[in-house]
């Protein structure tokens, strides 16, 4: 659908039975998020509300609440992008095709020729200042198009639009004129301000908030380098990126928000707290600031916004679109691999599970990793995936049926022939992604290859055997075939923890006949959360612990600089005191949440 606007986009939801009004005023600190988080879990519609409390504007959230809603907010151009995307891999399609080359070249973005339709200047503070989570530093914009310039290249041919959160005020940020602008890791933005830096000069960023859903939805997309999210906003969206510039900055015509401003080189100021997508906070560290030049508001504009938290969440809609649209990229790009999925249920940098070809000596009749490895080292050198910390990676030959997307299924293939002695492959003292903080330091932290190929090695265990377990670790509970958990002792000391881990692999490694087909164990602060369901586990195992750190094993060695066990693998999971706090609901706001959903109430029905 060709929409050319936000408010465009809103009546078809309406029409079509895919979006609620809110008529009741909300609160925007704390109680419009709860509101969106309550709708999004019962995979309810796009929320609109019609009254903010201290604020003249109003609001829409869960645009992209389910996969469903998302592909019919782009059921007209779908197809057409999923097949433009191809002409990267094939040029030939083209020739034989040049209708779709003739669509990716009518979404170059067009230059407006009247001014833009921004119709009034205002302030930081009239924006609706959404907060989302108890301990947040203040209100955010969870819905940005933030938009730079490549220094030596200018032009939108040459710029990065992306989705990169904004905190409006709070910490030492002077009300109005300045405000935060967090980017992490492999952002194109980091390049942009690298080059300024070097010009010595400021950064003009304009950030958009609004207009049609492509243009949303463009700012997360992973193009390939040198493509414009511009141009891919036209394609999908199917109808071209209108801007034009006022006072040196780019301004989309079509937004409903713009704000404008400068990053200064070296200036930087404390943001955060921000409740993020791991399901914790990201803590309070210093990140460029933005001197506001002005704010525009559209006539009638509309403020869209998300909440992230613990996956799944709106953002897992959008990754699920990423996917349905481009395939799988890496697939294409790596030799041999054939599949990887970045688990959205463990945070997505966490856990990667791949599988690819082992065809190196087809002619030893004895298999074991060696192409996969190849492959592993290459998908930690791809882009965002080298912030992964744990990749697991198996050989396709050994179940061409295997699913990455079968989580269970793909544990279940590992466990069964992992040989903890040879198959763990580390990297210490490296980066992972800004919002993980089970490392040693922000962006700090390590990585394992778990590479298994070859025939069972062992039958795994769907009942817990009668195992004598030392007194810090208790109540041992099977999540699925191979895997326990077991609820230890608070973390402590580095040294009191030692001996705990120590204590225990003596226990099991005297045991070895019971747990042989439990070759993964789990220890964390409450074993029947890990246990009650696939998801919990992933969450709790992969944020919480940190590879080089916490994984340990029964009867562990080292071996000219390889570590392994010949026993089973032991995975401290358990919270530590350098951790982020988990996301929590404020349980006064979930009321006031709940009367939305009495009778008569707007929310009847829906939650």
């Amino acid at each position: 659908m060709a929409y050319s606007s936000l408010h465009d986009c809103i009546l078809d939801l309406e029409k079509h039975g895919h979006l609620v009004r809110v008529k009741e005023e909300v609160d925007p600190n704390l109680e419009m998020a709860a509101i969106h988080l309550r709708v999004f879990e019962k995979k309810g519609p796009a929320i609109f509300f019609e009254k903010i409390k201290g604020c003249e504007f109003k609001a829409v959230s869960n645009l992209f609440g389910t996969p469903e809603r998302s592909r019919f907010l782009f059921r007209d151009t779908l197809e057409s992008v999923k097949n433009i995307s191809k002409l990267k891999d094939n040029p030939l399609l083209a020739l034989r095709q040049p209708g779709l080359a003739f669509k990716a070249r009518m979404a170059v973005p067009k230059k407006s020729s009247s001014s833009p339709v921004l119709w009034k200047e205002i302030t930081i503070d009239k924006l609706p200042q959404i907060k989302c989570w108890t301990d947040d530093g203040g209100p955010f914009i969870t819905l940005p198009q933030v938009y730079s310039e490549d220094p030596d290249h200018p032009g939108v041919m040459h710029s990065n639009l992306g989705m990169y959160r904004i905190q409006l005020n709070g910490n030492d940020y002077i009300p109005n004129k300045e405000i935060g602008l967090h980017y992490q890791l492999h952002r194109g933005i980091g390049v942009h301000q690298s080059k300024a830096v070097a010009q010595g000069k400021p950064l003009k960023v304009s950030i958009f908030v609004g207009g049609p859903p492509a243009h949303s939805f463009s700012a997360v997309m992973p193009l390939p380098e040198g493509m414009s999210e511009l141009t891919f906003a036209g394609v999908l969206g199917g109808r071209r990126f209108r801007y034009s510039y006022i006072d040196g900055y780019c301004i989309s015509s079509d937004a409903d928000f713009v704000i404008t401003g400068d990053i200064f080189p070296g200036e930087n100021k404390p943001e955060g707290p921000f409740g993020d997508h791991l399901g914790y906070y990201s803590m309070k560290h210093d990140f460029p600031v933005m001197h506001v030049h002005k704010v525009w508001q559209k006539q009638d504009a509309i403020w869209p916004f998300t909440v992230v938290g613990r996956p799944p969440q709106e953002d897992t809609a959008f990754g699920a679109l990423i996917h349905e649209i481009a395939g799988d990229i890496l697939s294409k790009e790596i030799p041999g691999l054939h599949e990887v999925n970045a688990v959205d249920a463990a945070g997505v940098h966490p856990l990667l599970l791949a599988i690819g070809s082992e065809r190196y000596t087809p002619y030893i009749k004895e298999r074991k990793p060696q192409e996969i490895l190849t492959i592993a080292n290459h998908i930690l050198g791809f882009g965002q995936m080298s912030l992964a910390k744990f990749l697991f990676i198996c050989a396709k030959e050994d179940a061409p049926d295997l699913s990455t997307y079968r989580i269970e299924d793909y544990f279940r293939h590992m466990l069964e022939r992992a040989d903890w002695s040879t198959d763990l492959h580390f990297q210490t003292r490296t980066t992972i992604d800004t919002l993980d903080y089970s490392g040693t330091d922000i962006n700090s932290g390590s990585k394992v290859v778990i590479a298994a190929a070859g025939e069972k090695r062992r039958e795994l265990c769907t009942s817990l055997p009668a195992l004598s377990l030392p007194d810090h670790c208790r109540n041992p509970r099977l999540v699925m075939p191979g895997v326990m958990a077991i609820s230890g002792n608070p973390f402590g000391d580095e040294n009191n923890t030692h001996r705990e881990l120590a204590t225990l692999s003596s226990s099991l490694n005297d045991q070895m006949r019971l747990v042989d087909g439990i070759p993964l164990i789990i220890l964390c602060d409450d074993s029947d959360f890990v246990s009650a369901s696939l998801n919990n586990f992933l969450w709790v195992t992969f944020t919480r612990s940190n590879p080089s750190h916490d994984i340990h094993g029964v009867n562990h060695f080292i071996e000219h600089k390889h570590w392994g066990c010949l026993g089973p693998l032991i995975i401290d999971a358990r919270i530590k005191p350098h951790h982020a706090p988990p996301l929590l609901k404020d349980p006064e706001i979930e009321k006031r949440v709940d009367t939305l959903g009495e009778k008569g109430a707007s929310l009847f029905g829906i939650i």
